[in-house]
């Protein structure tokens, strides 16, 4: 009996080959784009799972609080006493562990120097929390002993060649010598961490590196990325309540209030981390869950469009077979039967678009990774629990998109089917128009979408950030004893016009806050708000060509400078001075500074246009503190070659040691907005697909009812009508069609587009023409894919459609 269906269904596509040219190929386009985004989704929810022990590992967080209690800051990242102190203070703490960011560092070994940006001081239990394969080494004891070091294995090859690495030293930044003693495979790419180089932990032990005594009672440097291991199945919440009463009892200091009123300790699921935490500080950039769902949304939307793209174009064409059917019941088929041999054909269909899918997927993932560099992989299908569904994906696809089809073919009386008498009922028209309405709503919510986020990404790329970002290159900070010679001989190039220190660099996030207080006479008034500080020289404003509202910058002529302020207009308000000019000349301190308010620069983008202009304080610390970790360079635009070639030959002179490595401004600032450039991407080429297939499914309507109303257009033919009307009479009802799908897709698509623009605090505005155009553009398409069907009926002979009368 299956070899009789399979048997029909071949020879019914093979009899008909347009048609399922046309079904096999959107069924095809339809599974491509869910295969490419399961590839994506695979990959995202996979995440940290390859550790055996990644279930009971959580990471310690903490959040800072204004005076009202508002969280402003909440950091991936702890201070150091707090791993040893949880430890100790929770017996149901099976180990902790902690890295440590090294920056970026200079190794050598012999005459090998390279700067590396993935070095950590990890725990010597490290490799006890993640599983990773060591190549060489014992991992249990590796990190042991302080000036230890473990590398990857292209680490190592990079430094040592084919030489044995173990017990090797290596030097980093022309200071320390550690050993090699161990080799480890990378971290998957599938992991929220990838360090290439890790050092003991112990190493930090020493005054001259951090200090012990830091490392126990330094509460303000929270760059201690700290991890748990809980029992299996623990509730943390056991752990999370005390937490107020841990920080009261280990950050008691005499005169100052409860701490835990301004700072708060939290737990993570580190399976949690990759797609769910978006803190001000993290090891990598983060995935985003609300992406998953976009994009899986996209994937069922598209996967729907096929399925009514198929439907359509099944009953469209079932006049075609109207006899086979009515001769089957005849010599006595059941319906059960012919609905069975529809779903044959159907799911047959589906499984051959499937093989064709596999393949357009593995040729365009590399495209798709080109465009949105995902790193996505065909591989990720073929897992056994991912190639199970997608190896059943097609069964209920062909089920679902066949079914209709089936039940309206079976039920066709064979008496009127054989004397040619076959007419379709309203409500299977009325079925077919919304499946049509359905298909263009979710197109004009694509356009919608991807007009929207274009409209945002040109936005954040064109908006004025309150400096000139242009031709502006950032490099390494150099040591103060050597920075003003250093300045002097890039400068004596004309093409190069300013160069200036700063602690941090725009396109980078603010996180440095030592409180503020203004001053009635000689009273101090805390200032409850937070104040985002970064240290700069004099030539810091100008470089950059940030504009003053009032008073002066810091100037070399002013010897106090060191102890004075120049602050934002948003720190004016905050500090509650009228305007700028108020505040010039107030007293004011900060941290540990006491001095005056010299100037007010306008507000500025420092961060990317997803935070909020902060208030922010300008502070220059005295020359002989190496303070800048960054020097910033202006560079006229007509010769960049060679203002590079004279900056990093003078580098070399003064920094010997160390390699030159530079980056622009304005490249930093477009890294910011990578996730949305992907998103972009990945909009576009999936609209563009959803309407396409969603056209062929209107091909397969309008094909279907110009069928039935052939007599009538030979009559109107007769009569008079010219072609224009009798296309304008065919198109109309379809373009309603539309017009209805308008209504209901355009308050659908506002809503979740101005949900998606939240996440900016600088946004474009909704415009009501976004709406109209995505309307027309649709209006558009469809009446060209109707008007082909159209104009071929209109443009018949009416004596051919008239001659059975």
């Amino acid at each position: 009996m299956i070899k009789n269906y399979l048997r029909s269904a071949f020879r019914n596509i093979a009899r008909h080959k347009f048609i399922s040219f046309i079904n096999i190929f959107g069924l095809t386009i339809g599974l491509t784009c869910c295969l490419l985004i399961l590839t994506y989704i695979v990959k995202e929810l996979s995440y940290d799972k390859f550790n055996h022990n990644a279930p009971n590992i959580y990471r310690v967080s903490r959040s800072f609080n204004t005076a009202d209690g508002i969280v402003n800051l909440h950091l991936g990242a702890v201070a150091p006493p707090f791993g040893p102190l949880l430890k100790n203070e929770f017996p149901d703490i099976k180990m902790v562990t902690r890295l440590f960011p090294n920056g970026d560092v200079v190794l050598r070994y012999k005459e090998k120097l390279f700067t590396e940006m993935g070095s950590y001081f990890a725990d010597e239990n490290f490799f006890k929390f993640f599983d990773l394969k060591t190549l060489a080494g014992d991992p249990k004891t590796a990190l042991s002993e302080p000036y230890t070091v473990m590398m990857t294995e292209e680490m190592a090859h990079k430094y040592f060649g084919n030489e044995d690495p173990i017990n090797k030293e290596i030097r980093l930044d022309n200071q320390f010598n550690f050993k090699v003693t161990g080799i480890f495979k990378p971290f998957p790419a599938n992991s929220q961490m990838h360090p290439q180089v890790l050092l003991s932990f112990n190493t930090l032990n020493d005054d001259r590196v951090y200090g012990r005594n830091a490392l126990r009672t330094n509460w303000g440097n929270n760059s201690f990325f700290t991890y748990l291991l809980l029992p299996d199945n623990y509730n943390i919440d056991h752990i999370s309540s005390q937490f107020p009463a841990f920080i009261d009892k280990y950050m008691n200091f005499p005169g100052q209030p409860r701490q835990s009123k301004f700072t708060q300790l939290h737990i993570q699921r580190f399976l949690d981390i990759h797609l769910h935490s978006h803190l001000d500080d993290e090891v990598e950039q983060n995935g985003d869950i609300k992406r998953v769902y976009i994009f899986s949304a996209i994937a069922l939307f598209i996967l729907l469009i096929a399925c009514i793209n198929y439907m359509n174009l099944s009953t469209a064409r079932s006049t075609l077979r109207a006899k086979e059917i009515g001769i089957r019941k005849v010599i006595g088929a059941q319906q059960k039967e012919i609905i069975t041999q529809f779903l044959s054909e159907s799911v047959l269909v589906t499984y051959f678009s499937l093989v064709l899918a596999l393949i357009l997927t593995w040729a365009l993932l590399p495209l798709i990774n080109r465009l949105s560099e995902l790193g996505l992989s065909i591989d990720s299908l073929f897992k056994p629990s991912i190639l199970s569904a997608v190896l059943l994906l097609p069964l209920v696809i062909g089920l679902i998109s066949g079914i209709y089809p089936a039940i309206f073919m079976s039920s066709f009386k064979p008496i009127k089917v054989l004397k040619g008498i076959l007419k379709v009922g309203s409500g299977n028209i009325s079925f077919r128009k919304v499946l049509v309405v359905v298909q263009f709503s979710i197109s004009i919510i694509l356009i919608v979408a991807t007009t929207i986020v274009f409209q945002q990404l040109r936005y954040i790329q064109t908006k004025s950030l309150g400096f000139n970002k242009d031709h502006l290159l950032t490099i390494p900070g150099i040591p103060a004893n050597q920075f003003e010679a250093f300045k002097a001989d890039i400068l004596r190039d004309p093409v190069i016009k300013d160069v200036a220190r700063s602690s941090r660099i725009p396109s980078g996030r603010l996180l440095d806050d030592q409180g503020a207080s203004v001053f009635d006479g000689d009273k101090p008034l805390p200032v409850k708000a937070d104040i985002k500080c970064i240290n700069t020289d004099y030539g810091f404003i100008p470089t950059y060509g940030i504009k003053m509202a009032a008073g002066r910058n810091f100037s070399r002529d002013f010897a106090t400078d060191s102890n004075n302020f120049v602050i934002n207009i948003a720190t004016v308000k905050v500090l509650g001075w009228k305007t700028p000019e108020n505040a010039i000349g107030r007293d004011m301190s900060y941290g540990s500074t006491k001095g005056k308010v010299i100037g007010v620069v306008n507000d500025f983008h420092f961060e990317s246009l997803h935070q909020n202009i902060v208030p922010l304080l300008m502070e220059m610390p005295s020359f002989a503190n190496n303070n800048y970790g960054k020097v910033s360079i202006k560079i006229g635009g007509s010769n960049t070659d060679a203002a590079l070639a004279t900056i990093q030959q003078t580098w070399k002179k003064y920094q010997p040691e160390t390699p030159f490595r530079y980056t622009f401004l304005d490249e930093r600032f477009q890294r910011l907005y990578n996730s949305e450039q992907q998103q972009s991407h990945l909009f576009t080429i999936f609209s563009c697909l959803a309407i396409f297939i969603a056209c062929l499914g209107l091909f397969g309507l309008s094909a279907f009812t110009i069928s039935q109303r052939v007599k009538e257009i030979g009559v109107r033919k007769v009569l008079g009508a010219s072609i224009p009307q009798i296309v304008t009479e065919l198109s109309k009802d379809f373009l309603k069609l539309v017009i209805v799908a308008a209504v209901i897709a355009l308050p659908i698509a506002w809503y979740a587009m101005s949900k998606w623009l939240l996440d900016f605090a600088f946004r474009v505005s909704i415009q009501w023409w976004v709406f109209v155009m995505a309307g027309v553009i649709a209006l558009i398409i469809a009446f060209a894919t109707i008007s082909f069907q159209s104009i071929k009926a209109a443009m018949a002979n009416p004596v051919k459609s008239l001659r059975s009368e």
